[in-house]
């Protein structure tokens, strides 16, 4: 092959590996001068840190986050991330400053970075639309983002740097070992129950609690057999199930996300209804 050469080519004082360095120093010094113009606040996360391993980003238990800007609004307009349903994902993988692995963030923190990104967003004040319980009138209403807390737990059932906690069944007896499950896993999850999707058509069963079991537990009597768990799983009496469920949403640390609800209507009240998540949430102009 005949060797073409450019004569114009400047080949004349090459850059030197000191010079390069240099550059490179002077490159990274500009990046971190427009982090350091971006707002930021620190978020608290429900977890307080304690399931993430010591030296782990989000082991001190809070979460450093951005104020949005008009490039995130360019994710939320993103009608290919909207389709996929991954533009919240994306969303908060843009607000958030902490170098922290996406994938290892628990799910018991993510609904308090998803209020927080919101609240960075647009503010606290959330308008939203509630049907009544009661009489099914619609009414709007203000939500104040910034009065909701974390959920009080007993810390004392954990060990602070280990993910895992353990439960015994009261019918079985068996000691199960369990863990709190990250957005990978949720991820994993979402997978393996898409591929049941065809044959729940058929049988009419949705295996998506026993998928979601089988992803919690990682041990049954100290044997971490995937297998094993699986169909230990499938043959869990009900009654083990449902304790096993309950105790999970009594110790998983969370957001309070309820607000104080009085129908004007028919004067219907509820002290403690769930928040509704409407398009107005990252959308207040829809």
């Amino acid at each position: 092959m005949t060797k073409v050469v450019n004569d114009n080519y400047p080949t004349a004082n090459p850059i030197s590996n000191d010079e390069l360095k240099a550059k490179f120093l002077a490159e990274s010094a500009k990046e971190e001068v427009k982090k350091s113009d971006t707002p930021t606040e620190i978020i608290e996360l429900p977890s307080k840190g304690y399931f993430y391993p010591e030296g782990h980003p989000l082991s001190a238990g809070t979460i450093e986050m951005k104020y949005m800007t008009a490039r995130e609004e360019d994710i939320l307009a993103s009608q290919s991330l909207i389709k996929q349903g991954v533009v919240i994902d994306k969303l908060l993988s843009s607000l958030i400053m902490t170098k922290v692995n996406y994938n290892e963030i628990l799910t018991v923190d993510k609904n308090a970075i998803f209020i927080a990104s919101r609240i960075l967003a647009y503010g606290p004040d959330y308008e939203v639309e509630v049907t009544c319980p009661s009489c099914g009138e619609k009414t709007n209403h203000h939500i104040d983002l910034q009065s909701f807390e974390s959920k009080e737990i007993d810390w004392s059932k954990f060990t602070k740097g280990q993910l895992t906690h353990n439960f015994t069944l009261p019918a079985g007896k068996n000691n199960l070992t369990l863990k709190f499950l990250t957005h990978g896993d949720e991820k994993e999850i979402e997978e393996s129950v898409k591929k049941y999707k065809k044959l729940s058509k058929l049988t009419g069963v949705d295996p998506e609690l026993t998928t979601r079991l089988k992803h919690i537990i990682v041990a049954v009597d100290g044997n971490e057999d995937k297998s094993y768990i699986n169909a230990f799983v499938d043959k869990m009496l009900s009654r083990d199930s449902l304790a096993l469920r309950s105790y999970l949403k009594e110790v998983t640390p969370d957001v309070e996300s309820t607000f104080s609800f009085t129908c004007p209507h028919c004067d219907y009240e509820q002290e403690k209804m769930a928040m509704p998540i409407t398009v107005q949430f990252f959308w207040p102009s829809l």
